[in-house]
């Protein structure tokens, strides 16, 4: 399987960073005149025709620096563009070609990467004129944007999710689901999986960060037939301070864009943390099945009512979608680890699941009934039709007369109403409102 990956590059203030904002539609990334605001990557989902990638914000690329803050971001522009399917190339149409422009375009010409050249702050038809100077960077075709009106970037991403790889006919071929493991650094993933397949096969250290790599396993046991991988802890970006940490965080980004299900470990002996909620958030917003497995279960003085308080504070945490199996294991005892296993199958299972036309709409007409949207100045909202989209994962469409009058309160009650009625726990499925 594989995901698309787009890494921006260019020199320090040629508008990387607002560029970024507007193909995530985010303000996410810090946006000021002063060069070398973005020292950390920043990473986002975007979407272009149908088609989604996730796209890396970089620090500005420099040469021959003595700030020691400039060595590392090229450090990490280097291995971003390692990762990288597609590299955005952004220079600016004020400045012209700079020596550092032709720096990297030899750096990217060496890289044998898929580049596209996006000429930046080209507002006016003189400046159209003024970029075709870019051509002399030896890249190929050059696209004139402004990212801070978006002028020309529909042109750009045109070109942009040309170079992906298809995932569609590589799905094809990946018969074997997926199941990742994942978590903040030193919560037991490694040890998790030697108990699981039985074998001292990851390397497992008191060290946090001993995995750097994702490490595939196939597991081929008591009936079941998938890949299993092991990443490499996700931390706070304040903290990836390791040119090799930085290029794990990149690594374990992608696999968890590449699985089915990512069984996400947290260490009971800490509890949740902001991080865990990020993974977890990054996990859902890749549209992934998830398991919860509280480890280390066997450190812990427990009575009766631990388990059920603990899970309260996790979902309590990863609210709105609580929806998810949590168990409570040890890798070191092994216990509850087929379990986990068991329960990450059926959760890829509920993930492929379709729901008859006729089931949904008897019951979701049902509760649509018993619960109608609320009118909006004086107009009433009917809901005539339910269907499950053709969609690799679970999504639904309700047809209305007035689908931009429905609230997302509204699209909560509606998810609950799928829940109850079918099972799709430890699934994120998407609800679209939408014209009769």
């Amino acid at each position: 399987m594989s995901s698309r990956i787009v890494a921006i590059v260019g020199r320090p203030n040629v508008g990387k960073s607002t560029l970024f904002n507007r193909l995530i539609e985010q303000r996410k990334a810090i946006v000021n005149e002063t060069a070398g605001v973005t020292r950390d990557r920043n990473y986002g989902k975007g979407e272009w025709n149908g088609v989604e990638y996730s796209i890396i914000d970089t620090g500005g690329y420099v040469v021959n620096s003595e700030d020691i803050f400039e060595s590392e971001i090229n450090k990490q522009v280097h291995l971003a563009i390692d990762e990288a399917d597609v590299i955005l190339f952004v220079v600016d149409v004020e400045a012209g070609i700079t020596d550092l422009d032709d720096a990297i375009a030899t750096l990217l010409r060496k890289s044998s990467k898929s580049v596209v050249v996006a000429v930046n702050k080209v507002d006016n038809n003189a400046r159209i004129v003024d970029a075709q100077e870019f051509y002399g960077l030896g890249l190929g075709e050059i696209f004139c944007v402004s990212s801070m009106t978006g002028s020309g970037t529909g042109e750009m991403l045109d070109q942009m999710v040309k170079h992906f790889p298809n995932i569609e006919d590589e799905e094809e071929e990946a018969i074997l689901p997926y199941l990742s493991v994942v978590g903040r650094p030193n919560v037991g993933k490694s040890s998790f999986i030697n108990a699981l397949i039985g074998e001292d096969r990851n390397i497992v250290t008191d060290v946090a960060g001993t995995t750097r790599d994702s490490i595939h396993t196939h597991y081929n046991k008591f009936g079941h037939d998938f890949m299993i991988v092991d990443t490499a802890g996700l931390r706070k970006k304040a903290k990836v301070n390791e040119d090799v940490e930085f290029y794990s965080v990149l690594r374990s980004v992608r696999t968890i864009e590449n699985s089915d299900v990512c069984l996400m470990l947290i260490d009971a002996t800490r509890g949740i943390e902001s991080q865990d909620v990020t993974i977890f958030n990054l996990i859902v917003r890749n549209k992934k099945g998830v398991i919860i497995l509280v480890n280390k279960w066997d450190l812990i003085d427990k009575d009766t009512h631990s388990t059920k308080k603990i899970s309260e504070e996790i979902k309590n945490r990863l609210a709105p979608f609580t929806d998810v199996p949590i168990l409570f294991i040890s890798a070191l005892t092994k216990q509850r680890v087929h379990k986990a296993l068991e329960t990450a199958i059926e959760v890829h299972e509920s993930r492929k699941r379709r729901i008859k036309t006729s089931e949904l709409n008897e019951v979701l007409l049902k509760a649509v009934e018993k619960y109608s949207p609320p009118s909006v100045k004086g107009k009433y909202i009917k809901i005539k039709y339910v269907t499950q989209l053709p969609s690799r994962t679970p999504a639904f469409a309700l047809f209305s007369n007035l689908p931009q009058y429905i609230k997302e309160g509204y699209r909560r009650y509606i998810e609950n109403q799928i829940r109850d009625n079918f099972d799709f726990t430890g699934v994120p499925i998407q609800i679209y409102f939408r014209q009769k």
